[in-house]
């Protein structure tokens, strides 16, 4: 798997793309398209244009076997998902991201290993006197 500096960005529909892909390995264009048309109403065409520019992306890459591309991830979903949330993490004030951490989760749903874990985790990190705000001036409260 590539290690990426620049962030990773995918669209909702080729998160579904990947998940499929992170899941099986490697898959070509109808294997993905028969997992997700019934729940996502997509033709065969739509699942290779997603194909394509995830390809574009250097997100996947594509062999061909036969008459048939077979598309292999070139990311790991835990790459994806850090990479998405420090995204996230980037559009907020940075005093607001112990909070938002804490929104998400109080909504999640989580097993007790996934609780032990969090509590693990904070009680190993050590806690900073004050967090700078990161806004430019008018985007938050902190300034004013």
């Amino acid at each position: 798997m590539n290690t990426l500096v620049e962030p990773i960005k995918i669209s909702d529909s080729e998160w579904e793309v990947m998940r499929v892909i992170w899941t099986k390995g490697s898959a070509d264009a109808k294997t993905i398209n028969d997992l997700l048309s019934s729940s996502k109403g997509w033709k065969l065409a739509t699942t290779k244009t997603l194909l394509g520019r995830l390809v574009k992306k250097d997100i996947l890459q594509t062999e061909q076997l036969g008459k048939k591309f077979v598309y292999t991830a070139k990311v790991t979903e835990e790459e994806t998902v850090r990479s998405a949330t420090e995204n996230i993490f980037s559009h907020i004030c940075a005093k607001k991201v112990g909070s938002t951490i804490a929104d998400m989760i109080s909504e999640a749903e989580l097993t007790q290993e996934d609780i032990d874990n969090i509590q693990d985790i904070l009680s190993e990190k050590m806690a900073v006197a004050d967090i700078a705000c990161n806004c430019i001036p008018g985007q938050c409260i902190c300034k004013e």
